[in-house]
């Protein structure tokens, strides 16, 4: 919450609290109601918000390399960071030579755009801040909207850049179109999801790549046939987050938690679980097993993070079976799920 007003004002406004103690900020954050309840109804269904992690649009790797090429052209634009995104989904991400995007500013950044509706209805040129880039200043962002749900940003240090940025979009625009890029954007937004039906639980039927880390600590006997509802051995949901990427995948929900409350419900648990997992007073941890309402499982190593869901009535042997099976399942995909590489703008 603290970032995503900084976002809108910047640190600087310390400072007219440090001249006068009754400064009222109030008015500078007229018209903003909406960007805070939808980042408060983030907390509750997005995993961005504990993960500190950015999920993709699941894309051929040809249609997103496309997608990144119009982006890096863009050389005399003087633009920071460009991304095309998807609703919350990242399709590309782009930026300057030596300039990170921290997957928090990605989080608060496209709540700001996807809950202000003036950036739907037309381009926007809006001073933004970047709290983990620098909360002290302003950087610029130019929004379009290609369709009610891809749009474009471009951030740049320049206030008078909006005709030059907006050139840079129609050529990008143009480029996108003969590429079928939006087209295929379109595609996987309602095709292209993952469901824990689909995990293979035969490992010869998926291709040879590296094997699930048994080193790792996660052994087990063979699967049995029996599933419950959902995926094999009672599997609900889960979520699996790459570290050196700083990018998750999750799992569309299955039959059993398809009620709001139930998903609100366990992602409360994944939180508790990660917050456990990570604390430096007893932790960190490796795995984590919690059986409750709603049978979590937690497992972390120097590569990944996975939170998975099970059935209360799922057997714990079986149940580490399968989540060596999704994070195999996930390196699969991963030419597809993930941003692999550092795409720079070349000025």
């Amino acid at each position: 919450m603290y970032g995503q007003m900084l976002l809108i004002l910047t640190k600087s406004v310390n400072r007219c609290f440090e001249k006068n103690p009754k400064f009222d900020m109030a008015p500078l954050l007229g018209g903003t109601d909406a960007v805070f309840l939808s980042l408060i109804r983030a907390f509750s269904w997005n995993p961005a918000t504990f993960l500190h992690a950015y999920t993709c649009l699941p894309l051929a790797q040809a249609t997103r390399q496309a997608a990144s090429t119009v982006l890096q052209d863009i050389a005399d634009s003087g633009v920071l960071f460009a991304l095309l995104m998807c609703d919350h989904k990242v399709i590309s991400l782009v930026g300057a030579q030596k300039a990170t995007l921290h997957p928090d500013d990605i989080l608060l950044l496209a709540n700001f755009i996807l809950s202000s509706e003036s950036f739907r209805t037309s381009e926007s040129f809006s001073p933004i801040c970047l709290p983990r880039y620098n909360p002290m200043a302003f950087l610029y962002a130019y929004v379009h909207f290609f369709d009610e749900n891809t749009y474009l940003t471009l951030l740049t240090p320049r206030s008078d850049a909006f005709f030059d940025l907006k050139d840079s979009r129609a050529r990008i625009q143009d480029v996108l179109l003969k590429s079928n890029v939006l087209l295929e954007v379109q595609r996987s937004l309602h095709e292209n999801v993952l469901r824990v039906e689909d995990v293979p639980i035969d490992p010869t039927s998926q291709s040879t790549s590296a094997p699930a880390q048994s080193s790792q600590g996660l052994n087990s006997q063979p699967l049995s046939s029996d599933e419950a509802i959902g995926g094999p051995a009672g599997l609900w949901h889960f979520i699996y987050k790459s570290v050196y990427l700083d990018q998750y995948v999750s799992s569309e929900f299955a039959l059993p938690i398809r009620n709001p409350k139930q998903q609100k419900r366990l992602y409360k648990a994944y939180q508790k679980v990660y917050a456990s997992m990570h604390d430096k007073a007893t932790g960190p941890h490796k795995t984590q097993f919690r059986r409750t309402e709603d049978y979590v499982l937690s497992w972390i190593t120097q590569d990944f993070e996975l939170y998975a869901a099970f059935s209360p009535l799922a057997d714990k042997t079986q149940a580490i079976k399968i989540c060596n099976r999704v994070c195999q399942w996930i390196r699969d995909l991963e030419d597809r799920v993930f941003i692999y590489g550092e795409s720079t703008i070349a000025w």
